[in-house]
């Protein structure tokens, strides 16, 4: 049977940092050195983090939550919203066995203890999969080519 571990990454644990940041950049071109950068100051924050899930002591999951999110640089109507759950991301080699779902509800109960509200995401790809979580659609976006949904979740 397989371990499965979750926890907030620290600001200090830079191995975890990078190899979070090298998983962004294989993913979305995301610069290591930005990565870094941002996790580093999101990890030292009470009300911001970051949460990595390990199976049998293997990394093979991660996601956040942020105050900001790159769909506010675009939409900056959106800067009414908070607490982003954002860059969700399992290895390919591990994905459809429900880590990402895991991973997802430990950050949403982690949400709760630090008594926020409401949490939101933005998504083009993986709306059914958040709606099976208990999250709603509040807007629809057109940006580029992708059919974005703007998504909340009450806590």
């Amino acid at each position: 049977m397989n371990r499965i571990d979750i926890k907030l990454v620290a600001s200090d644990d830079y191995r975890l940092l990078s190899l979070i940041a090298a998983w962004y950049q294989a993913e979305w071109g995301i610069p290591v050195t930005d990565t870094v950068n941002n996790l580093r100051a999101v990890t030292a924050d009470s009300y911001q983090f970051q949460m990595v899930l390990s199976v049998n002591g293997k990394a093979v999951a991660t996601g956040g939550i942020y105050n900001h999110v790159s769909l506010l640089n675009h939409k900056p109507d959106l800067n009414v919203y908070k607490k982003w759950l954002a860059q969700v991301y399992t290895l390919p080699g591990e994905r459809g066995r429900g880590y990402g779902i895991l991973l997802c509800k430990q950050i949403q109960d982690h949400c709760s203890a630090l008594a926020f509200e409401k949490i939101y995401l933005f998504t083009h790809t993986a709306g059914p999969m958040y709606e099976k979580l208990g999250w709603s659609t509040i807007q629809r976006l057109a940006i580029g080519n992708r059919n974005i949904a703007v998504m909340e979740k009450a806590l």
